[in-house]
C-alpha cells in the first residue's frame, strides 16, 4: 500500500525486496492504523508526507534473514520497533535512542511500510513476539509502548491523582499504563460519549465530557483535588491549556498526543506555580518489554482495542474508517489471514 498524494491510497506492485546484511525479511501478518498515519494520508504530518508507505504497527514472520542477523530466526513471530536509530549520535549513546539525531521511521517516510505483503527491515528493531501471544495482542505492543513510555517520564505515579485527555487508543492505554504504575485515580476526558463510556468500562474513575467550558475545573472536581500528572493524548491549544490548570500548582503535563502545530502557553503561570511541560514520543526497547509484560498478565483485553479489521486490498477504507472517530484500534491483515473477517465490528464500531 502507497500513499501516494494526500487522502490517496493506492495498491502498488512491486518486486519482493532482498534483505541487505542485519536486515530481515518479513510476512505481514497485522498492521495497525494509527493517527500517524491519519495525518500522514491527510498530508497533515509535521514530519513527513506523501508519497510514503504506510504502515508501522506491525506484526508479522520473519520469512528470509541477511547476512549478520543472529538476534531473529525463520519463523519467529515478531513486532517491529519501527524507530531507525544510527546508534552513535548523543541520544543514542546516551540511552535516549528515541531521540536519535538521525532517525528514520519505518512506515512513516522510510523507503519501506509494514501493509505490504513482505517487507525489510533493521533485524535489531524485531521484538520476537511471546507465543501464546495472539495477533490482536501482539499487535498492541507497539501502541502500549508509547505510553509506557510516557508514564516513564511523568516519574513515580503511585497514590496520584491523573487525568487523561482524550479517550482514543492512546489515551486508553495511557489509563491503563498508569493504572499499571500505581496511580490512585483517573479521570478521562472526551467529546465522544461512546468513548467515555468505553472509558469507563475499562477502568476509568470517573469521565468528562471534553466540550464542557469549565473542563478544568470539572475534572479537578471528579478527582477531588488538583491533578498530579495529565496525559495530554490530544495536544491541540484547548487542551494544553485546561491541562495546565488541572494541574496547578506545582504538577505535570505530558504531551502524549502527535501535536500537528504549535500552540502557545500562558508562561508566567507555568513559571510562577512551577507546572512542569513534559513531551513524550515513541519508545524505547524497555518500553516494548514492560508492554509485552503489561499484555500477558490481562490487564489488557485486545477485544476492547480492536474494533475493525480490514485486508491489506482495502487498505483504502481502512483509513477512511479511522477518520470517522467511532473506532478505535484499526488493523489492516494480511490477505490470507483475513479475507474471511472484512469489515469486522465489535462493540459498535463501524467498518
Amino acid at each position: 500500500m502507497v500513499c501516494t498524494a494526500p487522502d490517496t491510497i493506492e495498491i502498488h506492485t512491486e518486486a519482493v525486496p532482498t534483505p541487505e546484511p542485519g536486515e530481515a525479511l518479513v510476512k505481514l501478518h497485522v498492521s495497525g492504523v494509527c493517527g500517524s498515519d491519519k495525518a500522514g494520508a491527510h498530508g497533515e504530518h509535521a514530519f513527513f508526507k506523501p508519497p510514503y508507505y504506510p504502515g508501522h504497527e506491525v506484526v508479522g514472520e520473519v520469512v528470509q534473514t541477511g547476512e549478520g542477523v543472529d538476534n531473529v530466526s525463520v519463523g519467529d513471530r515478531v513486532t517491529a520497533e519501527p524507530t531507525l536509530v544510527c546508534g552513535h549520535c548523543k541520544p543514542c549513546t546516551t540511552e535516549r535512542e528515541n531521540l536519535c539525531e538521525n532517525l528514520q521511521f519505518f512506515g512513516c517516510g522510510y523507503r519501506e511500510g509494514g501493509m505490504a505483503d513482505v517487507f525489510t527491515i533493521p533485524a535489531t528493531r524485531l521484538h520476537v513476539v511471546p507465543e501464546d501471544f495472539t495477533d490482536h495482542q501482539a499487535a498492541l505492543i507497539e501502541p502500549l509502548a508509547t505510553p509506557v513510555h510516557a508514564v516513564r517520564l511523568a516519574g513515580d505515579l503511585r497514590d496520584k491523582a491523573v487525568a487523561v485527555l482524550g479517550a482514543g487508543t492512546i489515551g486508553l492505554l495511557v489509563m491503563a499504563a498508569a493504572r499499571h504504575q500505581g496511580a490512585r485515580k483517573i479521570v478521562m476526558t472526551d467529546t465522544l460519549a461512546g468513548k467515555r463510556e468505553l472509558a469507563l468500562r475499562l477502568g476509568a474513575d470517573a469521565v468528562v465530557d471534553a466540550t464542557r467550558t469549565d473542563l478544568a475545573q470539572a475534572v479537578r472536581t471528579e478527582l477531588g483535588e488538583s491533578a498530579d500528572v495529565v496525559f495530554d493524548c490530544v495536544s491541540i491549544q484547548p487542551t494544553v491549556e485546561s491541562a495546565i490548570q488541572m494541574v496547578l500548582k506545582g504538577g505535570t503535563v505530558v504531551v502524549v498526543g502527535g501535536a500537528r502545530r504549535p500552540i502557545t502557553i500562558d508562561l508566567p503561570v507555568v513559571q510562577e506555580y512551577q507546572v512542569r511541560i513534559q513531551g513524550a514520543t515513541t519508545y524505547r526497547a524497555e518500553d516494548f518489554r514492560d508492554a509485552i509484560d503489561i499484555i500477558a498478565s490481562g490487564e489488557i483485553d485486545a477485544a476492547d482495542f480492536i474494533t475493525a479489521t480490514f485486508p491489506l486490498t482495502r487498505a483504502a477504507e481502512a483509513f477512511e474508517a479511522i477518520g470517522s472517530g467511532a473506532e478505535v484500534k484499526i488493523l489492516v491483515v494480511a490477505e490470507e489471514d483475513g479475507g474471511a473477517v472484512t469489515g469486522h465490528r465489535q462493540h459498535g464500531g463501524r467498518s
